[in-house]
């Protein structure tokens, strides 16, 4: 292809509707579209109309020129609106000038100030307080690769850490810009990300506990106040400007821990603290100095205001606005206490600072030589705080000695010359006083062990390039060092760009750059600048003209036209081209200040001061500054003492060595306009920084080679639409490189345009915007193509209407005269109806009204006869009535007479005979002997009582017997009468046969009637039997009458013997009667239980007595107190048995005996409950009920159960808890409570350590005693040693549990903590409250006198101690517990509601539709919505089945809900391509099914949690093209701050048919950001993993009851024997208040 054609090409593309860029003088460039573009021969005309002023722009040019220029002087291309907003601009397909300064402004009028650049981050100056730099969007980048989230300096520094973690290779950060353009800020805030940031993926990395830093870090922070206090003072351009140079290496060790730090400092502006120029102000530390000092420190130094000090005074400038500079000496002060300076120390620094404000308040006078007055009070109080000579200092002021070989010559100076030597001193002092601190604050960062230092990320904060109208010294050594660092950058671009290209095997030639190596020889060549001026500076008569003309005589060569310049109107000033601007420096007091020496007899006066600080501070700074070794004693005089210049270029190659050997990042700082004014931009100036920070020397580079590449995905997902859909059809499984290749064929003809790598496309310049107007067209074909078939649609739909129409009009209008035709007809009928039925109505009501008066007549007749007759009834039935109540009056008064007067005298009878029997009985009564005489009688009639329910028990059993057998025989016979009736129906069918013979069937019939006598007379005999079986119940009724009567005269007996005088008897007959009353319990009840169990036994009902029998049950029963204990047991142990009470007993021993067999219930009659078997004795055979037990217990779930312990270890026998208990319980239970250590063993490892927690589950809950077990245990031990007095124990047995219970739970981590914290957060406040519950029940006995305890006081203060510290035990358990939660759930936040996709229809992907379409195997996210709801659900389960309260459970489920709307929020926030409206309804799906949870749970607080992230959602699915939409947006998201809607708004990612947000949209947003409101915040504040946001309240304790529960799947011998013996002294406690209420 030829040259020309590539320029018709070139010119072609500037077709009607192109946006182009002109130059202009104000705004910089100014976007225009192209009218018309005319071509005529050799002459190209291009007419362009702007699109703000409307004015005509005209390029003119020919064929040739534009060949020529290569196209470089056709007007740039705009880029399409959707490029615009990138945020890197390499991604912009027209690279150039005017398209870098437009995004960048488009950006920074969003409030975006960062922009990427390639490797360089942009950042553009907002003159305002942003919220960017919030410890939370610390925590955003950290982790984060670049391009994740939105270009930002915490990037570039995640970016160096990660390179140097990955790489073990040193990193430097470049931060270069002009004064007041951010620098230090920027700095100050890498250095406080690196030490903030929370690193969770390095290994070896020590984790920040909470907010702290180490004291390293807190450190290396320190030293920004300390080097601005010291190095920064105020501008014309800033007020925080840095007037020197500063590289800070941050050192790490193996783990990427922060270990030390160390500062390296270039070119200290010295002259600043003699002189200030107007509006500007001296270093920060004299002022801060001034105004904070103490009052007895200002009168020790002498100081006043800072109006009072000459070197403070010059500039009429002395405030910040804005700034407090007392407040700011007191951060000055915090930060040298922090590295390590004593306040003493302090004060003589600051002393030290005084007398040099003093030292420039010396007046220096006369005319011709200079005068200073011995007296002067500065110079007095000067001398005195650097505690040299006053008169030796006066002296060397206003002289100076020279010294020859042979002699000294002192000679007078001028008044000038003396300030010079003055100054010099303070000058001297000062930077010697700064090099200290630096040092001193190294050797307080600096790691002890250098051996520890394994990287370091070093931080280079420099002045950017200077050009002002007047040029000295200070912007020559400034610009130098621009020159070198633009140098090291460009070397570094292109390096980074031929190995782009070699590692991606491309054809590629030599990139030409500017390469700025002249400008840098010619400064610091052998013979250059820096070498000449040195010379001169030694020359005993050197002077600034003689170093200019020594300039203009070696570079006024054709060799260095170039680069250096001799101006036309000036014989003492050159001019040096530098890479971004032509420099004219003044060469006035160039000698001056690159010499900077001080005499040698301040230095000698200096060094033998009195003030030690000042000596230790010369002799640091000349360790520091080694003079180097003369090689012969004619060099001596020129080593003597380096040069100023000479020392920074040595720093300077030293500097660029270091940079040399680390991977560097860069951060170009811009200040978008002078009158630093928030949030301005001024265009040309932002153009001239562009160009001298070496950003458009990049572009310019990238453009020379090929700026734009894409990666072979991200090429085919763009432009797939530019050949036909058989190539990337799924179906045929397309190969991507392949695919490109027809897309480039088909769309690029020149192969020079593009180059196709290994795993990216590299494309020229310009290119990419070709290709999107293909795009472009290609999609308007599409449109064009269906809006022609949609539009055929809708008319022929539109046409088919409208015939359907037409017909059914038709339709309409003939049914319309159908129907009146038929209501024509209709009428006709209806009139003829309607006649009809009138003259039917007349004639029929007439007949009506007269039927009506015949019938009221006849009604009114009868009515009066029927009352006549009624009345004379009532008269007749009146006078009856009163007949009988008369007569009946007078029969009863007369029965009542009589029958009271019979009453009267039975009753007087009946007295009489009462009083007779009284008095014999009372004398009976008072008789000892009677009384045995009666309870003889009584047991002899109890033994025959015994006798007799024996005889009735056999008489019931033959009976049963008789019984069964009639039923045997009765089945007998029904069943032959069955055979009989078979046979009959046999033979009468045989009958019906005319064969059967006659005899025959009269044989059958009488066999028959026979066998119905025979059921007639069974049926007899069973009526006989039941009517005995009723008769023996009723003797049993009248036996168990008899009983109660007995028992009845026990009681009677038991009140006389109450009365009895013999206590010893009385006592005797107690014991007697309470046995008797044991026996005659166990007669009534054994015969009841033996009855039911034969009941359940027998599908037979008998109510026939039966012997009593101590039966043993198989399954074990549990006691309880309304069953009665062992009679026999409880006899014995009350009282020694009589003769009679032995032989009794003797009688009742075999029935009993014979009674103990195994009971034959069905297990189907037994109801159903939890029971264990662990206890029961082995020596008891197993039974069918035994075998289906077991059956259910290997079907049922393992959950491990018990029934109430004290049944299954005593085996269910009645009587069995005083059998194993023992004869001394009492004395049992204290040798348990002694022996501490076993019981404390068995407490610690059973129910904590090794304990089986129940888990939870809602289908099969566990009980309340199944969870809170170990509690009531640990409860009712602690409460039995504080009934037996053992205080001291109790308490080291509670806090050892406590310290188990804490060490247990924190043990665990991630999701296996959930379960174990829950359990015991729910047990120790269990324990809370059965703490509480005893406490009071001890207090209320105590108080009552009940029980006497010796220490109150002591347990009061070890229960109050108790109570507090369980609640701390719960409150850390609850804080553990939570944290962990928020750990598990914050994992799953961000893949789980962020980047997952439940919403089908509206899937998007990073990579593209295509992309996803293509490659099946990408990553999904690596949790899921059903993940979160799911650990939701078991937290909510946990506590619900752990009964923990509702308070507890609703702060739970609500802290861990904002943990998730909060992460959430944040990370859509900063997540830039993730704010579309397909994503926002993925994200409001996910939310949705949250809310729909939590209103499930009646959680309805909880959504409250999630309002920021659902307002987000909402903002990025709304309209955005009008300010009336954006009004609306702010209406709706009433919840968002400004900054937040415009982060969203900014970051909003279109999709391919949406129009872009305008321009005017997005500044009209970021309008809405008020600067300094506090409330306005960008994120969240995130919520802390070791706290809550609300304090966690301890429950109220619980209202309940130490239950005695321990499972049988616990081996733990001490505690079961322990809540064996409580629960029997509570099984007694009945009992012996029965026997207390019997004794008198």
């Amino acid at each position: 292809m030829t040259a020309e054609t590539t320029t018709l090409q070139s010119v072609e593309v500037y077709t009607k509707g192109t946006k182009a860029w002109f130059t202009d003088k104000t705004e910089g460039w100014i976007s225009t579209t192209c009218i018309s573009n005319t071509i005529n021969g050799n002459k190209v005309t291009i007419t362009f109309q702007g699109d703000n002023d409307l004015k005509d722009y005209v390029f003119e040019s020919t064929i040739a020129e534009i060949e020529k220029a290569s196209g470089g002087n056709l007007p740039p291309l705009r880029n399409p609106p959707k490029m615009e907003y990138t945020d890197d601009l390499t991604n912009l397909s027209h690279l150039n000038e005017p398209s870098v300064l437009n995004t960048i402004r488009t950006r920074y009028m969003q409030h975006l100030i960062y922009t990427y650049s390639g490797i360089v981050l942009i950042a553009v100056n907002p003159f305002d307080r942003v919220a960017l730099y919030d410890p939370d969007v610390v925590q955003q980048y950290s982790g984060k690769r670049r391009g994740e989230l939105e270009p930002h300096l915490f990037a570039i520094a995640e970016d160096a850490y990660r390179c140097m973690i990955r790489e073990q290779m040193n990193q430097t950060i470049v931060v270069s810009g002009e004064s007041g353009a951010g620098k230090t800020v920027s700095a100050k805030y890498i250095m406080r990300y690196f030490a903030t940031a929370d690193d969770q993926e390095s290994v070896g990395k020590k984790k920040k506990q909470g907010a702290g830093m180490t004291e390293v870090e807190e450190q290396i922070l320190a030293t920004n106040p300390i080097m601005e206090a010291f190095g920064n003072a105020k501008t014309t351009r800033n007020d925080n400007s840095s007037r020197f140079g500063k590289y800070i290496e941050i050192q790490f060790d193996e783990g990427a821990n922060i270990i030390g730090a160390k500062i390296r400092t270039y070119l200290l502006e010295r002259s600043r603290l003699i002189f200030q120029p107007q509006t500007e102000r001296n270093y920060h530390i004299f002022y801060q100095l001034c105004a904070g000092a103490p009052v007895s420190e200002k009168r020790e130094f002498e100081l006043g205001d800072y109006t009072s000090f000459h070197y403070l005074n010059q500039s009429g400038t002395g405030t910040i606005p804005g700034v407090d500079d007392a407040a700011e000496f007191e951060v000055t002060q915090r930060a040298l206490s922090t590295i390590g300076l004593s306040v003493q120390l302090q004060w003589k620094i600051f002393r030290l600072l005084a007398a040099l404000l003093h030292i420039g308040n010396i007046q220096i006078g006369g005319r011709g030589d200079a005068m200073l007055n011995d007296s002067d009070p500065a110079l007095l109080i000067a001398t005195k705080l650097m505690g040299i000579s006053s008169t030796e200092f006066r002296k060397w002021i206003v002289r100076k000695q020279i010294v020859t070989r042979s002699e000294k010559i002192v000679t007078n100076l001028t008044p000038s010359q003396a300030h010079v030597v003055k100054d010099s001193v303070a000058k001297y002092v000062y930077a010697n006083l700064f090099e200290w601190l630096v040092s001193v604050t190294n050797e307080s960062l600096s790691s002890p062990d250098l051996d520890k230092v394994v990287t370091f990320i070093g931080v280079l904060d420099i002045y950017g390039f200077e050009h002002f109208k007047k040029n000295s010294f200070e912007q020559f050594c400034i610009n130098y060092a621009n020159e070198k660092l633009q140098q090291q950058f460009n070397q570094h671009v292109f390096k980074l760009e031929q190995e782009e290209y070699v590692r991606e095997k491309i054809n590629w030639n030599f990139i030409e750059f500017s390469d700025n190596q002249k400008c840098i020889e010619l400064i610091e060549a052998r013979l250059g600048i820096l070498s000449l001026l040195d010379e001169e500076s030694r020359l005993p008569a050197g002077s600034d003209q003689g170093f200019v003309q020594k300039l203009y005589s070696n570079f006024g060569t054709p060799q260095y036209k170039n680069y250096f310049k001799k101006p036309r109107f000036s014989n003492n000033a050159f001019t040096i081209a530098h890479y971004a601007h032509d420099v004219q420096y003044e060469a006035e007091n160039f000698l001056d200040k690159n010499k900077d020496t001080v005499p040698d007899e301040h230095l000698a006066l200096l060094q033998g001061s009195d003030f030690e600080f000042l000596k230790d501070v010369l002799d640091k700074a000349a360790a520091n500054n080694p003079t180097p070794q003369p090689e012969n004693k004619r060099m001596s005089m020129m080593f003597r003492k380096p040069t100023l210049g000479s020392i920074f270029k040595l720093s300077l190659i030293n500097l660029m060595e270091t940079i040399g050997q680390t991977n560097v990042h860069y951060i170009r700082c811009i200040k978008p306009n002078e009158a630093k004014v928030a949030w301005e931009f001024e265009p040309n100036m932002v153009l001239s920084q562009l160009r001298a920070c070496g950003v458009l020397e990049t572009i310019r580079i990238s453009c020379a080679g090929y700026p734009s590449r894409w990666t072979f995905e991200e090429f085919a997902d763009r432009y797939y639409a530019l050949v036909s859909s058989k190539h990337w059809d799924n179906k045929a499984n397309p190969d991507m490189s392949q695919l490109c290749s027809l897309i480039l064929d088909a769309s690029i003809k020149d192969k020079d345009k593009y180059q196709v790598g290994t795993t990216k496309i590299f494309f020229r310049a310009g290119q990419l915007a070709y290709l999107e107007k293909l795009r472009a067209d290609r999609y308007n074909e599409c449109a064009v193509l269906l809006q022609k078939n949609m539009r055929r649609f809708i008319y022929r739909t539109r046409y088919t209407r409208m015939k359907s129409l037409a017909i059914n009009l038709q339709c309409v209008a003939r049914r319309k005269v159908a129907q009146a035709q038929l209501q024509a007809f209709r009428e006709r009928k209806a009139a003829t109806t309607i006649q009809s039925c009138w003259r039917r109505y007349v004639a029929r009501k007439k007949y009506l009204a007269t039927q009506q008066f015949i019938l009221k007549l006849q009604t009114a007749v009868r009515g009066r006869q029927a009352r006549r007759n009624l009345s004379t009834v009532k008269e007749h039935f009146a006078a009856i009535a009163i007949q009988r109540l008369v007569r009946g009056w007078f029969a009863r008064k007369h029965y009542q007479a009589k029958r009271q007067f019979i009453i009267q005298l039975q009753s007087s009878i009946r007295r009489r005979a009462a009083r007779k029997q009284l008095v014999s009985l009372r004398s009976e009564a008072r008789s000892a002997h009677h009384l045995k005489e009666v309870s003889y009688k009584l047991e002899n009639k109890i033994v025959e009582l015994t006798q007799t329910l024996t005889t009735l028990k056999d008489e019931k059993k033959a009976a049963n017997d008789r019984s069964a057998a009639l039923e045997a025989q009765i089945r007998t016979w029904a069943e032959k009468y069955e055979k009989l009736e078979k046979k009959s129906k046999g033979l009468e069918a045989r009958l019906q046969e005319p064969t059967v013979p006659q005899d025959q069937w009269d044989t059958l019939q009488a066999e028959k009637d026979q066998l119905a006598t025979d059921y007639k007379s069974s049926l007899d005999k069973i009526k006989t039997h039941e009517k005995q079986i009723i008769q023996l119940t009723e003797q049993f009724d009248s036996q168990k009458q008899e009983n109660e009567r007995l028992q009845k005269s026990l009681e009677e007996a038991q009140e006389k013997a109450n009365k009895a005088a013999d206590e010893g008897e009385v006592a005797e007959l107690k014991s007697q009667i309470a046995a008797l009353k044991a026996q005659l319990t166990q007669v009534l009840h054994t015969p009841r239980r033996q009855q039911s169990s034969q009941n359940q036994g027998s599908n037979n009902r008998s109510l026939s007595p039966i012997p009593p029998a101590s039966m043993r049950s198989v399954s074990p029963s549990p006691i309880s107190n309304d069953k009665p204990l062992d009679t026999q047991a409880l006899k014995e142990s009350l009282t020694a048995p009589t003769p009679q009470q032995q032989q009794a007993q003797e009688q009742q021993q075999p029935a009993t005996s014979s009674g103990r067999s195994p009971s034959t219930a069905s297990p189907g009659s037994r109801k159903a409950r939890r029971n264990s078997t662990a206890d029961v004795p082995n020596n008891r055979g197993k039974t069918s009920i035994d075998n289906i037990r077991h059956a259910e217990l290997l079907t049922r779930n393992p959950r491990p159960t018990s029934i109430h312990q004290f049944g299954s270890m005593l085996g269910g026998k009645a009587g069995g808890i005083a059998e194993a208990i023992g004869e001394n319980p009492e004395e049992e239970l204290a040798t348990i409570l002694t022996d501490q250590e076993g019981l404390q063993e068995e407490i610690l490892e059973g129910l904590i350590k090794a304990l089986k927690m129940p888990l939870p589950s809602l289908q099969n809950p566990p009980s309340k005693k199944e969870i809170f077990f170990p509690a009531h245990m640990i409860g009712m031990t602690v409460s039995e040693m504080w009934h037996q007095g053992s205080i001291q124990e109790s308490e080291r047995l509670l806090f050892t549990v406590m310290d188990t219970i804490q060490k247990q739970c924190l043990s665990f981590t991630g999701d296996e903590a959930i379960v174990p914290c829950a359990f015991w957060l729910s047990n120790v406040h269990e324990l809370l409250s059965l703490i509480c519950i005893a406490e009071h029940k001890l207090g209320s006995e105590v108080h009552s006198g009940s029980r006497k305890f010796v220490s109150w006081q002591d347990f009061e203060k070890l229960a109050s101690t108790v109570k507090f510290e369980l609640q701390c035990l719960e409150d850390n358990i609850f804080h553990a517990w939570m944290k962990e939660l928020k750990k598990r759930i914050g994992k799953m936040v961000i893949p789980a509601i962020i980047e997952g996709q439940s919403l089908p229809g509206f899937i998007t992907t990073d990579s593209g539709r295509f992309f996803n379409k293509l490659l099946t195997g990408s990553s999904q996210p690596s949790y899921s919505m059903d993940d979160l709801l799911n650990s939701l659900n078991k937290v909510w389960r946990t506590m619900k089945c752990y009964y923990i309260e509702h308070t507890v459970s609703t702060q739970v489920l609500t802290e861990l809900l904002k943990l998730i709307g909060v992460s959430a929020f944040n990370d859509l926030l900063m997540r830039k391509n993730f704010s579309s409206w397909k994503r926002a309804m993925q994200i409001q799906y996910n939310i949705t099914r949250i809310e729909e949870w939590c209103k499930s749970h009646d959680i309805p607080e909880g959504t409250l949690q999630l309002e920021h992230l659902m307002q987000a959602t909402k903002l990025l699915q709304f309209k955005k093209a009008s300010l009336e939409d954006i009004d609306n947006i702010y209406d709706v998201c009433w919840i968002l701050s400004p900054t937040q809607i415009q982060k969203l708004i900014s970051q909003y990612q279109t999709a391919d048919y949406e129009n872009p947000v305008r321009p005017e949209i997005l500044k009209a947003v970021a309008a809405h950001v008020v600067s300094g409101d506090k409330s306005d915040v960008l994120l969240l504040d995130s919520v802390s993993l070791d706290d809550t946001t609300n304090p966690f309240e301890i429950p109220v304790p619980r209202k309940t009851e130490i239950q005695r529960y321990l499972p049988a799947w616990l081996n733990l011998k001490r505690l079961r024997r322990l809540t064996l013996i409580i629960q029997y002294q509570k099984d007694q406690e009945p009992a012996v208040d029965a026997t207390a209420i019997a004794s008198p």
